[in-house]
């Protein structure tokens, strides 16, 4: 069963359970699956879709530290359980030594010797572990690695 057809299933499940924080939740997720298929004018696979829940996970976590520092615990909780049912669709997140190992794969591959050679360790990285790892991170453990 493909992510699309495991959250159309899971609404409906919503909508039976009267769930209306999930549903409202899986409802959101998608009308931007559905925005970004219009937009491009394509059919979503699995990694897009991963795509889109990255960026809807981002724009929630961004918007749990604004309300933290505002003190809006009422929203907060909004946010804090919209993030707990996005990460429900996330794939499996890797370990730190499995990144070091794919990240150290890489630099042999391209024989990377310095900073110069981060994009191309990046683009190798960043295929095999899309969705799976923190980029940010990933690209500190990159640099710390060529320096």
């Amino acid at each position: 069963m493909s992510l699309k057809d495991t959250i159309i299933e899971d609404t409906k499940t919503a909508m039976r359970k009267k769930d209306a924080s999930t549903l409202g939740t899986l409802r959101l997720l998608q009308a931007a699956i559905k925005q970004k298929e219009i937009d491009d004018r394509i059919t979503l696979d699995d990694a897009g879709i991963v795509t889109v829940l990255q960026k809807m996970l981002k724009q929630r976590q961004d918007s749990i530290e604004a309300f933290r520092q505002a003190n809006r615990q009422d929203l907060l909780d909004k946010e804090e359980m919209e993030v707990k049912v996005l990460n429900q669709y996330m794939p499996q997140q890797l370990s730190n030594n499995e990144i070091t190992e794919i990240i150290d794969a890489a630099i042999t591959n391209t024989s990377a010797s310095g900073m110069q050679d981060m994009g191309k360790v990046m683009g190798i990285v960043k295929e095999k572990i899309a969705g799976r790892a923190n980029m940010a991170e990933v690209s500190q453990i990159i640099k710390s690695r060529l320096s």
